[in-house]
């Protein structure tokens, strides 16, 4: 059944998604909150690792898509399968442990799951935030490449926190097209599957591009689409995300595990590795590993 995909490959931009989301996370705090014009008065074009922002980071520290996508990975690790209970527990251990940041809609659910035990949120027409979609992609390596594990995999986490059908289609669509791109799809099918997403969800409509960058769910897809169809390779898709602006941790982080996903390790550029912390950078490779080894695809090979 899967004797056509390369497991090597495979690997190779299942490292490249996370790393990539990290660095798209690193690289986009320093100007989170600021418009795209105020970015461009300080900065020209802002294409470098440097820390700061409104959360004083270190160069190359990471903040919560990072942080939460590795609390998943380390859930999925430890218990050697999908346990929400066990990612609902790193969450609460997480944010136990005064994390830099966390949203409010995170911080709401994590804290009923404290507090009541409670995995799924309550149905909620205001809670359409990015703060799913941005952790899901070891959700996304575990299930590889199922459909429909990716699809209890990445609603279920996201529901801890995030119960809402705009969020909900957000999240499904970004693990789909992340299954593809890691197993090699071309530009052209991706496309095709975000204009598919656009047909069911016209609000997801990015052409024209309006230019926000929020943390609204549509806002932050909007822009990662833009970019990551517009940009010749990874380090063009990440610099036109960042340089919106606004919640530019979140966006660039998932433009950057999407871009990474299908340029693939060789695409990063090594200045902006470097600057990474390499504790996380360590920690994302040996999780990816065990991630695509124990998933469907692993397994098999």
């Amino acid at each position: 059944m899967f004797n056509q995909y390369n497991l090597d490959e495979i690997r190779d931009r299942a490292r490249a998604a996370f790393i990539g989301m990290a660095i798209g996370d690193a690289l986009g705090a320093t100007v989170e909150f600021m418009t795209a014009s105020e970015i461009a008065a300080k900065y020209g074009i802002f294409r470098d690792i440097v820390g700061g922002g409104w959360l004083r980071l270190k160069p190359g520290q990471v903040t919560d898509d990072t942080e939460m996508a590795l609390c998943i990975a380390r859930a999925i690790v430890k218990t050697q399968g999908w346990s929400l209970e066990a990612v609902a527990d790193n969450f609460a251990a997480w944010l136990k442990s005064r994390p830099v940041d966390c949203g409010d809609t995170c911080r709401k659910g994590i804290r009923a799951y404290l507090l009541h035990g409670r995995l799924e949120s309550p149905p909620n027409e205001w809670d359409a935030g990015n703060g799913a979609a941005m952790r899901l992609l070891p959700a996304a390596l575990f299930s590889l490449p199922d459909g429909e594990l990716l699809k209890k995999y990445v609603i279920e986490q996201a529901h801890i926190t995030h119960n809402n059908p705009v969020s909900d289609a957000a999240c499904l669509c970004l693990g789909q097209l992340m299954h593809m791109a890691i197993c090699g799809a071309e530009k052209s099918r991706l496309r095709r599957h975000v204009d598919g997403l656009v047909a069911r969800f016209p609000t997801f409509n990015f052409v024209p591009y309006r230019g926000l960058a929020t943390g609204y769910v549509v806002d932050t897809m909007q822009t990662v689409f833009h970019w990551f169809f517009r940009g010749r390779n990874f380090e063009e898709c990440l610099v036109g995300t960042v340089n919106q602006g606004a919640d530019a941790d979140t966006t660039g982080a998932i433009c950057g595990m999407l871009a990474g996903a299908y340029y693939g390790m060789d695409a990063i550029p090594k200045r902006w590795l470097k600057k990474m912390d390499s504790k996380v950078i360590s920690e994302i490779e040996s999780v990816v590993e065990r991630l695509i080894m124990e998933s469907p695809v692993g397994r098999t090979m």
